[in-house]
């Protein structure tokens, strides 16, 4: 799912949180005037809007859907629509991301933030990320009416999360929706609509959750400082440094040992990679808090889950 992207220490005390909250305008202006682009090398407002995209994130997640159209035995013109609706609902969920968050983005200095910098007009982002929602809703239906349920309510996971689900305990559950339904609509689009696997769906959103996880660690202390208490802001760093390996690593092992038959070489090499990545990723601090390490990980997990599904794609309906 879009982003795009959200390892730094706890805030300690109320009165230290509200400070950072209440950061001055000078120093907000003065930042932005730092990361604003020298005269005549200015972005245009398409490199804006691809900044505010969550470039990577879209490309990952969209690659991922596809590569499973190709495990399944998907048509290359039926892979090229699930792409698209795919890269579509991505789209929406990473633009109307940073449109939403644009006055936290601001309030904590986020030069990474197109809109937050003034790189791109936040009334852009909002019409590029309803035009792609636009977009998502007929291609998903093009695929079939039970696929395109299951990719919608996937999105639609995505979308609670930018309005609010991100603020409340239960912020895993919009990753766990978008992760655990991709597989769902792959295999929802094959001819006859199959039901996909439970253990296709149980591993998807596991996979959701310890991205969430990873995803959100560089930015707890910003996100602590404008009053955001999802479950990481909860947890702190340490405890999401220590907790994101689980459901990540449990993601492969449903994918290893749920499907018939035994786990092989191939599966064994899969955890054996995980767990190397996620010790090395996200268990040891980074030394740059801001580091997308964590993020990278867990995309870099869910690639392994991607390439063990070719290995399990007769089983996967």
């Amino acid at each position: 799912m879009a982003t795009r992207t959200e390892a730094g220490m706890e805030m300690g005390t109320a009165t230290g949180t509200a400070a950072g909250a209440e950061a001055g305008m000078e120093t907000r202006t003065e930042a932005a005037s730092a990361s604003a682009p020298l005269p005549g090398r200015r972005p245009t407002a398409v490199q804006g809007l691809l900044g505010a995209c969550h470039p990577l994130p879209a490309a990952a997640v969209t690659a991922m859907g596809t590569a499973l159209g190709v495990a399944c035995g998907h048509s290359w013109q039926a892979c090229a629509l699930v792409g698209l609706a795919v890269l579509s609902g991505q789209l929406s969920i990473g633009w109307s991301n940073d449109w939403l968050d644009a006055r936290r983005d601001l309030a904590t200095g986020r030069t990474d933030k197109p809109v937050a910098t003034g790189r791109v007009d936040p009334r852009a982002v909002a019409c590029a990320s309803a035009a792609a929602l636009a977009a998502c809703v007929p291609l998903s239906l093009a695929t079939g009416l039970p696929s395109a349920a299951a990719h919608l309510f996937g999105v639609g996971g995505g979308w609670l999360y930018n309005l609010g689900l991100k603020r409340t305990i239960g912020s895993w559950l919009g990753y766990a929706m978008g992760f655990g339904s991709l597989p769902a609509f792959v295999v929802l689009a094959l001819p006859g609509h199959p039901w996909p696997a439970w253990w296709t769906l149980s591993a998807g959103a596991l996979l959701g959750i310890g991205a969430h996880l990873a995803n959100v660690l560089p930015d707890i202390p910003d996100d602590l400082a404008t009053g955001v208490r999802g479950l990481p802001q909860r947890l702190g760093a340490t405890g999401v440094r220590l907790l994101a390996p689980l459901p990540l690593l449990a993601g492969i092992a449903v994918l290893v040992f749920a499907p018939p038959g035994p786990a092989g070489a191939v599966g064994w090499s899969a955890l054996a990679a995980g767990a190397a990545l996620t010790a090395a990723g996200i268990v040891r601090p980074a030394r740059d808090s801001r580091s997308h390490a964590p993020f990278l990980t867990g995309i870099a997990v869910a690639a392994i889950a991607v390439a063990l599904a070719f290995s399990r794609a007769a089983a996967m309906t």
